[in-house]
């Protein structure tokens, strides 16, 4: 994120969360994190120098749509719909 102030840009840093941070504010436990991250429905951002992941705030977002999408599919299906979305966002980038 980008702000200007006076002429000048500021680099605002992304706010970043650990796994333990999603697990206080999700009804995730650390290994449905874990396993959600394998399996590619979660993506980190960045690692720690010392091999933790780090996810952006965008995690929430695709946290929400993976409980609402759990009511009706399979994790393969929810899945599926992730990846189809996620290209459909590059494309769309492009």
């Amino acid at each position: 994120m980008k702000s200007e102030v006076k002429g000048h840009v500021l680099e605002i840093p992304t706010k970043l969360y650990r796994i333990g941070d999603l697990v206080r504010h999700t009804p995730f436990s650390r290994q449905t994190l874990h396993n959600y991250t394998i399996m590619g429905l979660i993506r980190e951002a960045q690692w720690t120098e010392g091999g933790h992941r780090l996810y952006d705030e965008s995690v929430f977002e695709r946290l929400s749509k993976i409980l609402e999408l759990k009511k009706t599919k399979t994790l393969w299906e929810i899945r599926q719909i992730l990846n189809e979305e996620d290209t459909l966002g590059l494309a769309a980038d492009n």
